[in-house]
Order: C-alpha cells, then sequence, then structure tokens
C-alpha cells in the first residue's frame, strides 16, 4: 500500500475518535468520499493499526446504530421550519 494512503487512513481514523465524527463528516472534513472513509477506516487501516481501527470500528457501530434516530430528527426539523415559514 503506498504510503501517502495509510498516512491518510491514520488521518481520518484519528478525525473519528477524537471528534466521535461519522463518516460523513469525516468525507467532508477531508474531502474525500464516504467510501473511501469507509475503506480506509475499516479495511485499510485493520492492515497496520488493528488496535485504532478496533476502536474506529466501536465508533461506527454506534453511529449506524444511532442514524435511523438522527434522520427522523433531521426531518422533524425540516417540517417544522417549512411550517413556520407558512405562518
Amino acid at each position: 500500500m503506498k504510503e501517502y494512503i495509510e498516512e491518510r487512513a491514520v488521518e481520518v481514523a484519528a478525525f473519528i475518535i477524537e471528534n466521535n465524527a461519522t463518516v460523513r463528516q469525516a468525507a467532508k472534513r477531508f474531502g474525500i468520499s464516504k467510501s473511501t472513509v469507509h475503506k480506509d477506516a475499516t479495511e485499510r487501516l485493520e492492515e497496520f493499526n488493528p488496535d485504532m481501527a478496533a476502536q474506529v470500528r466501536s465508533i461506527l457501530d454506534v453511529n449506524k446504530q444511532e442514524r435511523h434516530i438522527r434522520g427522523g430528527m433531521a426531518t422533524r426539523k425540516k417540517y417544522l421550519n417549512m411550517h413556520e415559514q407558512e405562518k
């Protein structure tokens, strides 16, 4: 694996761990796709830093479990704002 990919994977993982960030937040921060973030943080990181990969995996698992709640809250906020504008 190329060195810059390893460095990026570690940087992405550190960002996720420090900020308890989602894949989407990390992708936006580093200017890469969500797929790349996911692959860096799970598959690539596992090869050379399994401890860090385990930490990231636990954060991503929690985020996945909470995803439907965040989506529902965003939808609720959207419709509340729509009704506010109608008044």
